[in-house]
């Protein structure tokens, strides 16, 4: 394993801005294709992957994680941070705020496809059952928050993520019903790559920016605003990617949970 960090991007953060002796590689794996970006930024060894592709090319239904997990642990990454926008579902978040999430609420375990969420049984590893406490690696939380910290950005400690299926926003009905099983935050691709790090034995930390209240949450959030706050996504992101990478790069981490394998 190198020392380069995985970075995970989502809507509105296509590029880092700051990402110096960039190249492109083109890695292959079995679930396709992924340009993986290369360089330094904040002095560390970047691996940069923009999950929907160069201006928003591929919708969250038309994405595969599995091939982002597998590139990003082709070039030998030690951690990944992935970020997400997201809607919020806890009355206590407001749009702007930056949560570091610490559990998850994906109960279906499916890819877009409908395929399960797996990489066991399919020639990646013998069988196994990924078993954990929390699914996210806490070390790299921990450099995150303080990069958070350092940038000045007050972020949220905590909090559960919740996978929903898109392309559509979800109904009054089904946000009443996430509020009630403790969702802090949604967003449409975040489940899958938590899983599948996990499995693929990827130290990894999801971090939320929120930028709209999910439907029936307090005051509607109207759609200026939601362009304002996606704009902003971009620089407060970056700016914690910045602040947290040298922590990130420094540190060894150990992936959450352990793989119970079977040899067949």
């Amino acid at each position: 394993m190198s020392d380069r960090v995985g970075v995970i991007t989502g809507t509105g953060l296509y590029e880092l801005e700051a990402l110096d002796r960039r190249r492109v590689e083109r890695v292959e794996t079995p679930y396709g294709s992924v340009r993986v970006f290369t360089g330094r930024l904040a002095g560390a060894k970047v691996a940069h992957v923009p999950r929907h592709g160069p201006g928003h090319a591929r919708l969250s239904h038309q994405l595969d994680a599995r091939a982002t997990i597998l590139a990003l642990r082709e070039v030998g990454v030690r951690c990944v941070v992935a970020t997400t926008v997201c809607g919020a579902v806890s009355d206590e978040l407001e749009p702007g705020n930056v949560v570091v999430f610490d559990d998850l609420h994906f109960p279906s375990n499916r890819l877009p496809s409908g395929e399960l969420c797996t990489l066991f049984g399919e020639g990646y590893a013998r069988p196994g059952h990924w078993i954990f406490d929390l699914p996210y690696s806490e070390s790299v939380r921990r450099a995150v928050i303080a990069g958070a910290d350092i940038a000045g950005l007050d972020p949220w400690d905590g909090g559960t993520y919740g996978h929903v299926d898109g392309p559509r926003l979800n109904s009054r009905s089904e946000i009443a019903a996430l509020t009630d099983l403790g969702v802090s935050a949604i967003s449409q691709t975040g489940g899958p790559e938590t899983v599948l790090a996990g499995e693929a034995r990827l130290p990894l930390a999801l971090v939320g920016y929120v930028v709209d209240r999910a439907n029936g949450v307090g005051t509607p959030t109207p759609p200026h605003s939601i362009a304002r706050h996606l704009e902003s996504s971009k620089e407060v992101l970056q700016s914690m990617l910045v602040a947290s990478l040298p922590g990130l790069a420094a540190e060894r981490h150990e992936p959450p949970g352990t793989v119970f394998g079977f040899d067949g």
